[in-house]
Protein backbone atom coordinates (compact mmCIF):
# COMPACT_ATOMS: atom_id res chain seq x y z
CA UNK A 1 0.00 0.00 0.00
CA UNK A 2 2.90 2.36 0.71
CA UNK A 3 3.87 2.13 -2.97
CA UNK A 4 0.45 3.32 -4.15
CA UNK A 5 -0.59 5.65 -1.33
CA UNK A 6 0.05 8.85 -3.32
CA UNK A 7 -2.15 7.64 -6.17
CA UNK A 8 -4.93 6.60 -3.79
CA UNK A 9 -4.77 9.96 -2.05
CA UNK A 10 -5.16 11.69 -5.42
CA UNK A 11 -8.17 9.52 -6.27
CA UNK A 12 -9.77 10.29 -2.89
CA UNK A 13 -9.25 14.02 -3.35
CA UNK A 14 -10.95 13.81 -6.76
CA UNK A 15 -13.83 11.72 -5.41
CA UNK A 16 -12.89 8.69 -7.54
CA UNK A 17 -14.17 5.32 -6.32
CA UNK A 18 -11.72 2.43 -6.34
CA UNK A 19 -10.98 -1.03 -4.97
CA UNK A 20 -7.76 -2.34 -3.46
CA UNK A 21 -6.59 -5.95 -3.88
CA UNK A 22 -4.07 -7.09 -1.26
CA UNK A 23 -2.13 -10.35 -0.96
CA UNK A 24 -3.37 -11.72 2.38
CA UNK A 25 -1.68 -15.14 2.49
CA UNK A 26 0.83 -17.10 0.45
CA UNK A 27 1.92 -20.72 0.22
CA UNK A 28 5.10 -22.11 -1.35
CA UNK A 29 6.71 -20.07 -4.13
CA UNK A 30 4.38 -17.08 -4.29
CA UNK A 31 5.52 -14.16 -6.48
CA UNK A 32 4.73 -11.41 -3.92
CA UNK A 33 4.51 -11.43 -0.13
CA UNK A 34 1.48 -10.58 2.08
CA UNK A 35 0.82 -6.85 1.93
CA UNK A 36 1.52 -6.40 -1.78
CA UNK A 37 -1.29 -4.24 -3.14
CA UNK A 38 -2.90 -3.27 -6.42
CA UNK A 39 -5.69 -0.72 -6.88
CA UNK A 40 -8.18 -0.21 -9.69
CA UNK A 41 -10.23 2.99 -10.10
CA UNK A 42 -13.79 3.23 -11.36
CA UNK A 43 -12.27 4.58 -14.59
CA UNK A 44 -10.14 1.46 -15.04
CA UNK A 45 -6.77 2.94 -14.03
CA UNK A 46 -4.37 0.60 -12.21
CA UNK A 47 -1.81 1.23 -9.47
CA UNK A 48 0.65 -1.32 -8.10
CA UNK A 49 0.97 -5.06 -8.54
CA UNK A 50 0.23 -8.17 -6.49
CA UNK A 51 1.90 -10.94 -8.46
CA UNK A 52 4.31 -9.49 -10.97
CA UNK A 53 1.76 -10.12 -13.73
CA UNK A 54 0.59 -13.65 -12.88
CA UNK A 55 -3.00 -12.95 -11.80
CA UNK A 56 -3.41 -9.23 -12.40
CA UNK A 57 -5.96 -9.71 -15.19
CA UNK A 58 -8.28 -11.81 -13.04
CA UNK A 59 -7.88 -9.55 -9.99
CA UNK A 60 -8.56 -6.49 -12.15
CA UNK A 61 -12.01 -7.90 -12.89
CA UNK A 62 -12.61 -8.67 -9.20
CA UNK A 63 -11.79 -5.05 -8.37
CA UNK A 64 -14.21 -3.76 -11.01
CA UNK A 65 -16.91 -5.99 -9.54
CA UNK A 66 -16.15 -4.78 -6.00
CA UNK A 67 -16.46 -1.15 -7.11
CA UNK A 68 -19.81 -1.91 -8.75
CA UNK A 69 -21.31 -3.93 -5.86
CA UNK A 70 -19.60 -2.27 -2.88
CA UNK A 71 -18.79 -5.73 -1.47
CA UNK A 72 -15.42 -7.16 -0.52
CA UNK A 73 -14.28 -10.57 -1.71
CA UNK A 74 -11.53 -13.09 -1.00
CA UNK A 75 -10.12 -15.22 -3.80
CA UNK A 76 -7.39 -17.89 -3.80
CA UNK A 77 -5.23 -18.60 -6.84
CA UNK A 78 -3.00 -21.65 -7.12
CA UNK A 79 -1.25 -23.68 -9.76
CA UNK A 80 -3.46 -26.68 -9.00
CA UNK A 81 -6.66 -24.76 -9.78
CA UNK A 82 -8.54 -25.59 -12.96
CA UNK A 83 -8.08 -22.00 -14.14
CA UNK A 84 -4.38 -21.80 -13.20
CA UNK A 85 -3.19 -21.41 -16.76
CA UNK A 86 -5.97 -18.96 -17.53
CA UNK A 87 -4.90 -16.56 -14.74
CA UNK A 88 -1.24 -17.30 -15.31
CA UNK A 89 -0.09 -18.43 -11.85
CA UNK A 90 2.45 -20.97 -13.02
CA UNK A 91 5.13 -20.45 -10.35
CA UNK A 92 3.90 -23.40 -8.28
CA UNK A 93 2.67 -21.31 -5.36
CA UNK A 94 -0.70 -20.19 -4.05
CA UNK A 95 -1.86 -16.70 -3.07
CA UNK A 96 -4.99 -15.51 -1.31
CA UNK A 97 -6.15 -12.05 -2.37
CA UNK A 98 -8.48 -9.77 -0.41
CA UNK A 99 -10.36 -7.27 -2.61
CA UNK A 100 -11.97 -4.31 -0.82
CA UNK A 101 -13.89 -1.40 -2.35
CA UNK A 102 -13.00 2.02 -0.97
CA UNK A 103 -16.51 2.39 0.50
CA UNK A 104 -15.83 -0.59 2.80
CA UNK A 105 -12.50 0.67 4.16
CA UNK A 106 -12.70 2.23 7.63
CA UNK A 107 -11.14 5.66 8.30
CA UNK A 108 -9.54 5.49 4.86
CA UNK A 109 -8.37 9.10 4.68
CA UNK A 110 -6.70 8.88 8.10
CA UNK A 111 -5.06 5.56 7.20
CA UNK A 112 -3.67 6.96 3.94
CA UNK A 113 -2.38 10.05 5.75
CA UNK A 114 -0.65 7.92 8.39
CA UNK A 115 1.01 5.72 5.75
CA UNK A 116 2.11 8.76 3.76
CA UNK A 117 3.53 10.49 6.85
CA UNK A 118 5.30 7.41 8.19
CA UNK A 119 3.11 7.13 11.32
CA UNK A 120 2.33 3.58 12.56
CA UNK A 121 -1.13 2.22 11.82
CA UNK A 122 -2.61 -1.24 11.18
CA UNK A 123 -5.78 -2.48 9.52
CA UNK A 124 -7.55 -5.73 10.47
CA UNK A 125 -9.95 -6.94 7.78
CA UNK A 126 -12.60 -9.65 7.37
CA UNK A 127 -13.94 -8.92 3.89
CA UNK A 128 -16.65 -6.26 4.45
CA UNK A 129 -15.63 -5.40 8.03
CA UNK A 130 -12.51 -3.63 9.18
CA UNK A 131 -10.76 -2.38 12.31
CA UNK A 132 -8.11 0.33 12.22
CA UNK A 133 -5.52 0.19 14.99
CA UNK A 134 -3.26 3.04 16.00
CA UNK A 135 -0.85 2.73 18.94
CA UNK A 136 -3.31 4.66 21.14
CA UNK A 137 -6.79 4.00 19.72
CA UNK A 138 -9.02 1.75 17.61
CA UNK A 139 -11.76 2.55 15.06
CA UNK A 140 -14.33 0.39 13.25
CA UNK A 141 -15.67 -3.06 14.09
CA UNK A 142 -15.48 -6.66 12.90
CA UNK A 143 -18.93 -7.49 14.23
CA UNK A 144 -18.80 -8.03 18.00
CA UNK A 145 -17.05 -6.20 20.85
CA UNK A 146 -15.32 -9.38 22.05
CA UNK A 147 -13.88 -10.10 18.61
CA UNK A 148 -12.84 -6.47 18.24
CA UNK A 149 -11.02 -6.52 21.58
CA UNK A 150 -9.21 -9.79 20.81
CA UNK A 151 -8.13 -8.65 17.36
CA UNK A 152 -7.07 -5.22 18.61
CA UNK A 153 -4.82 -6.80 21.24
CA UNK A 154 -3.07 -9.04 18.73
CA UNK A 155 -2.91 -6.37 16.04
CA UNK A 156 -1.33 -3.89 18.45
CA UNK A 157 1.49 -6.36 19.07
CA UNK A 158 1.87 -7.02 15.35
CA UNK A 159 2.01 -3.27 14.68
CA UNK A 160 4.75 -2.84 17.28
CA UNK A 161 6.81 -5.45 15.43
CA UNK A 162 5.88 -4.29 11.92
CA UNK A 163 4.34 -7.69 11.15
CA UNK A 164 1.70 -8.37 8.48
CA UNK A 165 -0.23 -11.66 8.44
CA UNK A 166 -3.41 -13.59 9.13
CA UNK A 167 -4.64 -14.47 12.63
CA UNK A 168 -7.33 -17.03 13.44
CA UNK A 169 -9.84 -16.63 16.26
CA UNK A 170 -13.25 -17.85 17.37
CA UNK A 171 -16.31 -15.83 16.43
CA UNK A 172 -16.30 -14.19 19.85
CA UNK A 173 -12.55 -13.71 19.90
CA UNK A 174 -11.62 -17.05 21.47
CA UNK A 175 -7.87 -17.56 21.20
CA UNK A 176 -8.19 -21.26 20.40
CA UNK A 177 -10.86 -20.84 17.76
CA UNK A 178 -10.32 -20.74 14.01
CA UNK A 179 -13.72 -19.81 12.62
CA UNK A 180 -12.62 -16.28 11.71
CA UNK A 181 -9.51 -15.45 9.65
CA UNK A 182 -8.48 -11.81 10.11
CA UNK A 183 -5.91 -10.24 7.80
CA UNK A 184 -3.77 -7.75 9.73
CA UNK A 185 -1.62 -5.35 7.73
CA UNK A 186 0.90 -3.23 9.62
CA UNK A 187 2.25 0.03 8.28
CA UNK A 188 5.36 1.27 10.06
CA UNK A 189 7.97 3.86 9.11
CA UNK A 190 10.43 2.54 6.51
CA UNK A 191 13.65 1.01 7.84
CA UNK A 192 16.73 3.19 7.97
CA UNK A 193 19.84 2.94 5.86
CA UNK A 194 22.70 5.07 7.22
CA UNK A 195 25.64 5.50 4.86
CA UNK A 196 28.89 6.84 6.26
CA UNK A 197 31.29 8.52 3.86
CA UNK A 198 30.10 11.05 1.27
CA UNK A 199 31.91 9.50 -1.69
CA UNK A 200 30.79 8.44 -5.17
CA UNK A 201 30.05 4.92 -3.91
CA UNK A 202 27.78 6.47 -1.26
CA UNK A 203 25.82 8.33 -3.94
CA UNK A 204 25.15 5.08 -5.80
CA UNK A 205 24.32 3.28 -2.55
CA UNK A 206 21.90 6.03 -1.55
CA UNK A 207 20.04 5.69 -4.86
CA UNK A 208 19.63 1.95 -4.52
CA UNK A 209 18.68 2.31 -0.85
CA UNK A 210 15.88 4.70 -1.79
CA UNK A 211 14.80 2.32 -4.55
CA UNK A 212 14.59 -0.53 -1.99
CA UNK A 213 12.36 1.53 0.29
CA UNK A 214 14.81 2.67 2.98
CA UNK A 215 14.85 6.05 4.69
CA UNK A 216 18.38 7.01 3.62
CA UNK A 217 20.82 9.11 5.64
CA UNK A 218 24.32 10.06 4.47
CA UNK A 219 26.78 11.18 7.15
CA UNK A 220 30.29 12.59 6.76
CA UNK A 221 32.44 14.86 8.91
CA UNK A 222 33.66 16.80 5.84
CA UNK A 223 31.25 19.56 4.78
CA UNK A 224 32.95 19.96 1.42
CA UNK A 225 31.77 16.46 0.43
CA UNK A 226 28.46 16.16 2.30
CA UNK A 227 26.47 18.62 0.18
CA UNK A 228 22.98 18.64 -1.29
CA UNK A 229 24.49 19.21 -4.70
CA UNK A 230 26.16 15.79 -4.46
CA UNK A 231 23.29 14.05 -2.62
CA UNK A 232 20.11 15.79 -3.76
CA UNK A 233 17.66 12.99 -3.06
CA UNK A 234 18.67 11.51 0.32
CA UNK A 235 16.22 11.91 3.19
CA UNK A 236 18.84 13.23 5.63
CA UNK A 237 22.31 14.70 5.07
CA UNK A 238 24.40 14.99 8.24
CA UNK A 239 27.74 16.77 8.69
CA UNK A 240 29.18 15.29 11.90
CA UNK A 241 31.83 12.86 12.96
CA UNK A 242 30.27 9.48 12.12
CA UNK A 243 30.65 7.85 15.55
CA UNK A 244 29.25 10.94 17.30
CA UNK A 245 26.20 10.96 15.02
CA UNK A 246 25.61 7.22 15.42
CA UNK A 247 25.67 7.52 19.20
CA UNK A 248 22.96 10.19 19.01
CA UNK A 249 20.54 8.68 16.49
CA UNK A 250 17.97 5.88 16.61
CA UNK A 251 19.14 2.44 15.48
CA UNK A 252 16.88 -0.62 15.67
CA UNK A 253 16.93 -4.18 14.37
CA UNK A 254 15.71 -3.06 10.93
CA UNK A 255 18.52 -0.51 10.47
CA UNK A 256 21.25 -1.02 7.87
CA UNK A 257 24.68 0.58 8.41
CA UNK A 258 27.06 0.96 5.45
CA UNK A 259 30.53 2.22 6.39
CA UNK A 260 32.15 3.43 3.15
CA UNK A 261 34.77 5.79 4.58
CA UNK A 262 37.59 3.17 4.60
CA UNK A 263 39.72 5.50 6.72
CA UNK A 264 40.82 4.22 10.18
CA UNK A 265 40.29 7.57 11.90
CA UNK A 266 36.60 7.35 10.92
CA UNK A 267 36.08 3.58 10.70
CA UNK A 268 37.44 2.35 14.01
CA UNK A 269 35.51 4.62 16.42
CA UNK A 270 32.42 4.31 14.23
CA UNK A 271 32.49 0.50 14.15
CA UNK A 272 33.07 0.36 17.90
CA UNK A 273 29.73 2.12 18.29
CA UNK A 274 28.00 0.29 15.43
CA UNK A 275 28.83 -3.18 16.76
CA UNK A 276 27.16 -2.31 20.07
CA UNK A 277 23.86 -1.51 18.34
CA UNK A 278 21.06 -3.87 17.29
CA UNK A 279 21.46 -2.94 13.59
CA UNK A 280 20.39 -5.73 11.25
CA UNK A 281 23.36 -5.26 8.93
CA UNK A 282 26.77 -3.66 9.43
CA UNK A 283 29.11 -3.57 6.45
CA UNK A 284 32.45 -1.83 5.93
CA UNK A 285 34.22 -1.09 2.65
CA UNK A 286 37.91 -1.65 2.05
CA UNK A 287 40.56 -3.87 0.54
CA UNK A 288 41.71 -7.12 2.13
CA UNK A 289 44.66 -5.25 3.59
CA UNK A 290 42.40 -2.49 4.93
CA UNK A 291 40.10 -5.13 6.41
CA UNK A 292 42.94 -6.90 8.22
CA UNK A 293 44.23 -3.60 9.60
CA UNK A 294 40.72 -2.60 10.68
CA UNK A 295 40.13 -5.88 12.50
CA UNK A 296 43.48 -5.55 14.28
CA UNK A 297 42.64 -2.04 15.45
CA UNK A 298 39.16 -3.10 16.63
CA UNK A 299 40.61 -6.01 18.61
CA UNK A 300 43.18 -3.68 20.18
CA UNK A 301 40.28 -1.38 21.12
CA UNK A 302 38.67 -4.28 23.01
CA UNK A 303 35.87 -5.22 20.63
CA UNK A 304 34.97 -8.88 21.39
CA UNK A 305 35.08 -11.59 18.71
CA UNK A 306 31.33 -12.15 19.01
CA UNK A 307 30.75 -8.54 17.93
CA UNK A 308 33.35 -8.68 15.16
CA UNK A 309 31.55 -11.72 13.74
CA UNK A 310 28.60 -9.45 12.90
CA UNK A 311 30.70 -7.27 10.61
CA UNK A 312 30.39 -7.81 6.85
CA UNK A 313 33.83 -6.78 5.64
CA UNK A 314 34.88 -6.34 2.91
CA UNK A 315 31.33 -5.20 2.21
CA UNK A 316 29.12 -6.80 -0.46
CA UNK A 317 28.84 -10.05 -2.41
CA UNK A 318 31.41 -11.18 -4.97
CA UNK A 319 29.78 -9.98 -8.20
CA UNK A 320 32.98 -8.79 -9.83
CA UNK A 321 31.72 -5.21 -9.34
CA UNK A 322 33.89 -2.32 -10.57
CA UNK A 323 31.83 0.86 -10.81
CA UNK A 324 30.09 2.59 -7.87
CA UNK A 325 26.74 1.47 -9.26
CA UNK A 326 27.83 -2.17 -9.58
CA UNK A 327 29.30 -2.03 -6.09
CA UNK A 328 26.00 -0.70 -4.73
CA UNK A 329 24.23 -3.67 -6.31
CA UNK A 330 26.71 -6.04 -4.64
CA UNK A 331 26.13 -4.40 -1.25
CA UNK A 332 22.34 -4.40 -1.68
CA UNK A 333 22.50 -8.09 -2.64
CA UNK A 334 24.36 -8.91 0.57
CA UNK A 335 21.86 -6.91 2.65
CA UNK A 336 18.95 -8.75 1.01
CA UNK A 337 20.59 -12.15 1.47
CA UNK A 338 21.27 -11.46 5.14
CA UNK A 339 17.74 -10.15 5.70
CA UNK A 340 15.98 -13.17 4.23
CA UNK A 341 18.53 -15.94 4.79
CA UNK A 342 19.66 -16.24 1.19
CA UNK A 343 22.90 -18.01 0.31
CA UNK A 344 24.07 -15.51 -2.31
CA UNK A 345 24.63 -18.38 -4.74
CA UNK A 346 23.02 -18.66 -8.21
CA UNK A 347 19.50 -20.09 -7.98
CA UNK A 348 20.40 -22.40 -10.86
CA UNK A 349 22.89 -24.14 -8.53
CA UNK A 350 20.30 -24.78 -5.81
CA UNK A 351 17.29 -27.00 -5.28
CA UNK A 352 15.98 -25.12 -2.23
CA UNK A 353 12.83 -22.93 -2.21
CA UNK A 354 13.31 -19.64 -4.05
CA UNK A 355 11.47 -17.58 -1.42
CA UNK A 356 12.84 -17.87 2.13
CA UNK A 357 10.61 -17.46 5.18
Amino acid sequence: MRDIVDGLTTWRAAGVAFAVATVARTWQSAPRQPGAAMAVSVHGEVLGSISGGCVEGAVYELCRTAIRTGAAHTQTYGVSDDDALEVGLTCGGTIQVLVQPSVAMTELDEVLAAIRDGRPVATASVENAQLVIWPDRVAGSLGTPDLDDAVARQATGMLALGVTGTIHLGRQGQQRGDEVAVFVQSYVPPPRMIIFGAIDFAAAMARIGTFLGYHVTVCDARPVFATRARFPDVDDLVVRWPHVYLESTTVDDRTVLCVLTHDPKFDVPLLQVALRTSARYIGAMGSRRAHDDRMRRLREAGVPESALARLCSPIGLDLGARTPEETAVAIAAEITAQTWGGSGRPLSDLATPIHHT
